[in-house]
């Protein structure tokens, strides 16, 4: 019989709601009966694509003889960790707190009030490599809890003492956000790589895109060559390993080994969102068309298997499929050859494919060699082997969409979707791609519909037609949407998404902010937890507090209102000695402070936008690589009260379209040639 996760609209709770656990999903009911039998809590937190939970779930959670001890002990409470990033990050500083790493599925025991005494991560159903069976572990919480109540309590008060972030105290300052501090974590950071590989860490190794980002500005501020080498042979490793589907585009969340040739095989809608926009940038630094090519793949694939008929983005792709982690995905060399015939061996060669295979029997796809080297080797020319290659992709594709699909999570989150809408935005105006930009404004539309209170207010979560009112927007929404608006402002110029984007972040300003500097994660009066989170460094998304920054480094550009620039520095200047000594964990920190040290370019446009002329001043601003730039435009001239501030007073001169570059408010000239755009944007260092 179903329990009580049967009424939720996330698939991950839904995938439990047939366990002979009786969850409930995070809420009052929970607490009240735990307080009343005098229970501790069982909580576990994962999500839908991830494998171990998914093991868990089978040896555990749908086994009646551990279903009913955890019945018979404990109250158990059930928790997407996407829906609720809160709630995560609480009991995920407990955990790495108690136990020195954390990850998922999560499994932490609480207080009847919800304070944290015991946890971990995953747990075998019998004792295997040092770990505990999760019965026994079962079984000593509750001895413990029963036995030995004021040694948990005392844990559980020190612990939850240990997560209030009120004030921060890490000896940060605003004078230390400086040329200095960037070059040092640069710097810092490059040590790290793997010169063999690419990236910069062992096995597992992540992609890192804000650290990839922050190399790119590192190059271009600095004119160091090494930081654009270390983020193009990376890219490239990347896109010739199997982390990146070689047929259906996209990134996969991340590779088990050093070479990027064995991944975890769910697709993250948040991964495919940034390195999207990695890739579009090394593009735009370097002119190579690979790079373009993998940007254009990643975004195709979004709007063609992750996108709803009403414009919002999925959330993610299961690992696994008919209970195989990455079966949808791999192939035998004896299936190819049946599939291909005389073209089997253009794709054996190309993609390493062997009888012995590369993972449990069968192949990954990946691509070992250049191009030169497999027409060389196959005696035909390079441009024959892409053709053949083209087709050969279309064919195996569409054997593959007969495969039975990994699992889809459909929930809509806002944060994830304004990552997605701020890369499609960005790559319409780079590549003049008029469907992105439809697919970005259809997006826009639809979140700012449906995922917006009436008091103006984001919410975070929506599935099959329904928006959860219950689960308020944490910063990362805010602070995610707002960074998709004003990049679809730059795209569109319609001032609604400017419009947008500045109520959004005053309504951070009001609800989030902390009386040190930066921001909470929730907002002032969102359900009280054991502790308000304040989670100041990236994790696999940028940090809320990062990412607000560089919102309002921008929206003080456009408006000059001090109070922008003000809160933006003083969120900033609290981790200074953070970034220093720990740069690959605060990169969009550092993006952050690259736009402070280096200063905004403020580009106002005055000129119909379908004018040739308007377009190829256009093209100076927005084809190269500018990431500390802001643009407006108005196809008129404009009054002194404009909606977009950085539009006031400007007007077309000598009939021509007219282009004022100004930095801090202050103007050169204005200017109606691309080169002198192009000179103005591009002073002398």
């Amino acid at each position: 019989m179903p329990n009580r996760l049967q009424h939720e609209t996330s698939p991950y709770l839904l995938q439990h709601a047939d366990n002979p656990v009786d969850w409930y999903p995070w809420g009052d009911e929970a607490f009240e009966r735990a307080r009343a039998e005098d229970k501790p809590i069982l909580l576990s937190i994962g999500y839908s694509a991830c494998h171990w939970c998914h093991v868990m779930a089978h040896e555990s959670f749908e086994k009646p003889v551990t279903a009913n001890l955890m019945n018979e002990l404990f109250v158990n409470i059930k928790v997407d960790r996407e829906e609720r990033p809160d709630v995560d990050d609480i009991y995920m500083q407990a955990v790495q707190a108690l136990s020195g790493h954390g990850g998922w599925p999560m499994t932490v025991f609480l207080t009847p009030d919800g304070r944290p005494f015991y946890g971990g991560t995953y747990y075998p159903p019998e004792p295997r490599h040092g770990m505990p069976a999760f019965r026994e572990v079962l079984a000593g919480v509750a001895e413990a809890y029963t036995n030995r109540r004021q040694q948990v309590e005392d844990s559980a008060t020190n612990l939850t003492e240990a997560l209030n972030r009120e004030f921060l105290s890490i000896g940060g300052e605003q004078s230390s956000l400086s040329a200095d501090l960037l070059t040092t974590a640069y710097q810092k950071i490059g040590q790290g790589f793997d010169e063999s590989h690419g990236g910069f860490s062992g096995a597992p190794k992540f992609p890192q895109p804000m650290n990839l980002e922050f190399l790119l500005r590192a190059h271009l501020r600095s004119g160091d060559p090494e930081p654009l080498e270390q983020v193009a042979f990376t890219l490239r490793k990347m896109a010739r390993g199997g982390i990146y589907d070689q047929l259906g585009g996209g990134f996969h969340r991340y590779s088990v080994d050093s070479l990027w040739l064995v991944p975890h095989f769910e697709k993250m809608l948040y991964d495919n969102a940034q390195l999207s926009r990695v890739y579009l940038h090394a593009y735009q630094l370097t002119g190579d068309a690979f790079f373009k090519t993998i940007a254009v793949e990643i975004d195709d694939y979004i709007l063609r298997e992750m996108t709803t008929h009403e414009g919002a983005f999925y959330s993610t792709t299961d690992a696994d499929s008919e209970g195989e982690e990455g079966l949808f995905f791999i192939w035998s060399l004896a299936e190819l050859q049946e599939l291909l015939g005389d073209d089997a061996r253009i794709a054996v060669e190309y993609w390493g494919v062997t009888g012995r295979g590369n993972f449990e029997g069968h192949n990954i796809l990946y691509v070992p060699n250049d191009d030169e080297v497999v027409a060389s080797r196959l005696n035909i020319s390079v441009d024959e082997l892409r053709v053949k290659l083209t087709a050969i992709k279309d064919k195996l594709y569409a054997v593959r969409t007969q495969r039975v699909h990994p699992g889809l999570d459909d929930k809509i989150l806002t944060s994830w979707n304004g990552m997605m809408l701020a890369s499609l935005a960005e790559a319409a105006r780079v590549l003049d791609r008029a469907d992105y930009q439809a697919a970005a404004v259809k997006n826009a539309d639809f979140i700012l519909t449906n995922m917006k209170a009436a008091d103006g207010r984001l919410l975070r979560t929506h599935k099959s037609g329904v928006t959860n009112q219950r689960i308020k927007a944490t910063l990362e929404d805010y602070s995610c949407l707002i960074d998709g608006l004003l990049e679809l402002y730059q795209s569109t110029f319609d001032e609604r998404w400017f419009i947008e984007a500045r109520a959004l972040a005053d309504i951070v300003l009001e609800r989030f902010a902390a009386s040190d500097g930066g921001f909470f994660d929730t907002a002032d009066d969102h359900e009280a937890l054991i502790a308000r989170p304040r989670n100041m460094q990236d994790n696999a998304v940028p940090s809320g507090n990062a990412m607000m920054s560089k919102n309002l480094i921008r929206l003080a550009a456009y408006t000059a209102d001090e109070r922008y620039d003000e809160s933006a520095r003083r969120a900033l200047g609290l981790l200074t000695e953070a970034m220093r000594q720990y740069p690959q964990a605060f990169a969009e920190s550092l993006n952050a402070v690259d736009m402070l040290v280096d200063g905004l370019a403020e580009v106002a446009l005055v000129g119909a936008p379908a004018e040739p002329a308007t377009k190829a001043l256009l093209d100076v601003v927005r084809k190269p690589y500018r990431p500390n730039i802001i643009t407006a435009l108005s196809p008129v001239d404009v009054p002194a009260e404009a909606t977009v501030p950085l539009l006031s007073y400007r007007t077309i001169r000598d009939a021509q379209p007219t282009v004022y570059v100004c930095r801090h408010f202050v103007c050169a000239r204005p200017v109606t040639t691309p080169t002198e755009v192009e000179s103005l944007l591009s002073p002398s260092k």
